[in-house]
């Protein structure tokens, strides 16, 4: 007898959504396993190399810095000894640095010269001998602990201003 003849009809399966669909249609290969294991060995093995690559940049980017530097430098010192070959630059510098005068000049060197208010509020000079009140071992000794243990600049512990600083103004001590 024959077999009645059914009709198949699709059934609708749930589709699932968001990440379950695409891990679903994920399918591995042994060549895709084999190329994912090949590309992580070689990221492991070039990191190190890519990393010693970069330090190596680094440095000769900082040695270029320094060669400028230094080239710069090498420009100023050669302009200075430029100058200093010129007859007349040489001659005022002997006239400001060594008080040297051409034959024939007179040459005044002033001594003191603060403003005449200034000298006055002197201390006056004692010709008889005093004896401080101070004892200058312990004296010395916290000049010694106080210049070692401070944390101020040279500059801050000479009181001169730091290359490059404006100084600022003071103001006048009041008159007596």
């Amino acid at each position: 007898m024959p077999k009645p003849r059914t009709r198949r009809v699709p059934v609708r399966m749930s589709r699932p959504t968001g990440s379950g669909r695409w891990l679903r249609q994920l399918h591995f290969s042994a060549f895709s396993l084999v190329m994912m294991g090949v590309l992580v060995l070689a990221v492991l093995i070039l990191a190190p190399t890519v990393q010693a690559l970069i330090a190596q940049r680094q440095q000769i980017a900082d040695q270029q810095r320094q060669v400028d530097q230094l080239a710069a430098q090498v420009d100023t010192l050669k302009d200075q000894r430029a100058r200093w070959n010129d007859p007349s630059y040489l001659r005022a510098q002997a006239r400001d640095r060594l008080y040297y005068v051409m034959p024939g000049e007179v040459s005044y060197l002033v001594v003191d010269d603060r403003p005449p208010a200034a000298k006055q509020d002197a201390a006056p000079v004692s010709s008889k001998l005093v004896k401080t009140q101070t004892d200058w071992v312990s004296s010395l000794f916290g000049s010694i602990m106080g210049a070692g243990l401070t944390d101020a600049t040279p500059q801050q512990l000479s009181g001169t201003p730091a290359p490059g600083s404006v100084p600022t103004p003071t103001a006048p001590a009041p008159k007596k």
